[in-house]
């Protein structure tokens, strides 16, 4: 078996191949257990202009990692009883168009049947972010997608708007902002500061800018998929997407470094999580079932990945950032990675992370 020090060089290679190879202007990778980080490592640029490094406590955005830490919301919501996973989501929130069948378990599990229409023009600037109005936003969305897909529960369908729904449901039990809910009762109980998990850049000085390869299929959609005021100038092989935040804070707006999701996770293989009491936790890790009793592919914030003995998994994509947070319980192990492209294969480097750092 390698030790630790093997599995570190060879992780190192992976990463600086990443940057030597082209495959990502810059990239971050933190592995840890539950007594604390046993690798940290980056490579590449954080700022190809300004010639600034990538490190592990660079923020960037984690795009749809944000639903896990949304899940985690909801379910300490759930544990303190100001919310049931059996309610019905138009008990909360009356002017949802799907009637009264889908319940919070059904937003958490991905087993709504809420449409998903293609969420990369739902963005805003950061200087449009104080005019900017969430809950109309939502309603818009919403009304542009009335019908649902299936019967709640009848399968497993992603959608964004079902985790937006679910910021809108903690908002209304909590009786505070999404944001300030998970600032007081998730990265501050995980001692995160301000500077190093929020849903607005805290320091541009500390965070990475995005790109897309300048020639990809991505890239040539971009036109179609992205306003062009998003676009800025072109670095080589790379296109730069301005800094902006997601419509929607709940399925995706959260702004961390690497080294600020492996606190997350290491809370995730605590004995005693700082986050969610035992049922909470039993909750999160449960793998849900449809209506016909058949497991779908995953729990109430996390996808059940299958190979090498199984994981929970949580990607986040889009313009400008790629990465994913991977959970090992087995293994007592978990890891995360975030490159500053929006073409990076994600998956295919953690495969072949996971080979390294699993033994």
């Amino acid at each position: 078996m390698a030790t630790r020090w093997d599995a570190a060089e060879r992780l190192r290679e992976l990463i600086d191949a990443v940057v030597d190879e082209g495959i990502a202007p810059g990239l971050e990778v933190v592995v840890t257990r539950q007594d604390g980080i046993v690798y940290e490592g980056a490579a590449g640029w954080a700022d190809l202009a300004a010639r600034r490094p990538m490190e592990p406590r660079t923020t960037a955005m984690v795009y749809s990692m944000t639903k896990t830490v949304t899940a985690v919301a909801v379910l300490q919501l759930v544990d303190k009883r100001k919310l049931s996973l059996e309610t019905p989501v138009s008990t909360l929130i009356p002017e949802i168009p799907y009637g009264d069948r889908v319940t919070i378990r059904h937003l958490l599990s991905q087993t709504s049947g809420i449409p998903n229409p293609i969420p990369l023009r739902w963005v805003h600037l950061p200087e449009e972010d104080r005019t900017y109005d969430e809950r109309a936003m939502l309603r818009r969305r919403l009304s542009e997608s009335p019908v649902l897909r299936f019967a709640p529960g009848d399968r497993y369908a992603y959608s964004n708007l079902s985790y937006w729904l679910l910021g809108r449901a903690i908002e209304l039990a909590s009786g505070v902002p999404y944001p300030e809910y998970v600032r007081a009762n998730v990265f501050a109980r995980l001692g995160l500061a301000a500077s190093e998990a929020g849903f607005t850049i805290p320091d541009p000085r500390n965070h990475a800018s995005g790109y897309l390869p300048r020639w990809s299929l991505l890239t040539l959609l971009r036109p179609v998929l992205l306003d062009r005021k998003f676009v800025s100038e072109v670095d080589g092989p790379w296109v730069h997407v301005k800094d902006n935040y997601l419509d929607g804070a709940a399925f995706g707006g959260i702004v961390a470094s690497a080294r600020a999701m492996g606190r997350f996770l290491q809370d995730q293989l605590a004995q005693e999580s700082v986050l969610l009491g035992p049922e909470g936790r039993r909750l999160l890790y449960e793998q849900q079932r449809n209506n016909a009793g058949k497991t779908v592919a995953m729990t109430l914030g996390w996808h059940v990945g299958t190979r090498g003995g199984g994981y929970l998994f949580k990607e986040g994509g889009g313009a400008g950032f790629h990465g994913e947070m991977r959970l090992c319980p087995s293994l007592g192990v978990a890891s995360v990675v975030i490159a500053n492209s929006g073409a990076f294969n994600v998956k295919r480097f953690m495969e072949r992370a996971e080979r390294v750092w699993a033994g």
